[in-house]
């Protein structure tokens, strides 16, 4: 990581078939080896199938997961003369973004069903209707930062 200039946050592309920027990062993210094609059929292929099990348009309904699953509040590690504390401190919006993304997608990988796409979509589902793992994932978060509040005064 360089020392002297910033890097330069690189313009994201929308998406070819619904035109919006999350459904790129969310794929990117979603990817392995490179894989992008793969990984841009499990992404629409989950969202036909979320849109059956959800009741509501695919779209909309990833829009609401994701919502659900980001997270305000995080905890950081501070040290303070020779003691660590764990600090509560808001979560920047391109960090809750980030965050939310990578947990839907790695407790979707968790999951068992069959194949990645009816993972994706049951934890997509799930998270739309403010349950599943990614969204006990961010509530835990949460608590722990309202159980660090005594220490919010050593925020930097």
């Amino acid at each position: 990581m360089s020392r002297r200039v910033r890097a330069e946050k690189r313009p994201i592309i929308a998406d070819y078939k619904y035109d919006d920027r999350l459904v790129t990062q969310f794929i990117s993210c979603l990817l392995k080896k490179g894989k992008r094609s793969t990984a841009e059929r499990i992404f629409y292929d989950s969202l036909a199938k979320a849109e059956k099990k959800g009741g509501s348009e695919g779209l909309e309904l990833f829009h609401k997961a994701m919502n659900n699953v980001k997270p305000v509040v995080e905890v950081r590690s501070r040290r303070v003369g020779g003691a660590t504390y764990q600090v509560p401190v808001e979560v920047r919006q391109e960090r809750r973004t980030a965050l939310a993304i990578r947990w839907l997608i790695q407790y979707a990988r968790g999951r068992n069903e069959k194949s990645m796409s009816d993972r994706l979509a049951n934890e997509l589902v799930a998270a739309a209707n403010n349950e599943g793992a990614s969204i006990k994932k961010k509530e835990d978060t949460h608590k722990m930062a309202e159980a660090n509040k005594a220490f919010a005064h050593f925020r930097w």
